[in-house]
């Protein structure tokens, strides 16, 4: 498994990403933007074990 798809950062690290490219892009997302955002929710889900949670039932 690759280091990149295991999240090494706390939720509240990755949600500061977040914040920071919703702040800087004025509210709209860019193609690359939404590539980033997409990257970080996958990051932030790992990190707080929601993608385990939603896995489990089926949400």
């Amino acid at each position: 498994m690759s280091s990149s798809s295991v999240s090494t950062r706390s939720a509240t690290e990755v949600n500061a990403d977040i914040r920071g490219l919703w702040q800087r892009s004025g509210g709209y997302l860019s193609p690359q933007d939404e590539a980033e955002y997409q990257r970080l929710l996958v990051e932030w889900a790992a990190a707080t074990g929601a993608g385990a949670r939603n896995a489990r039932t089926g949400a």
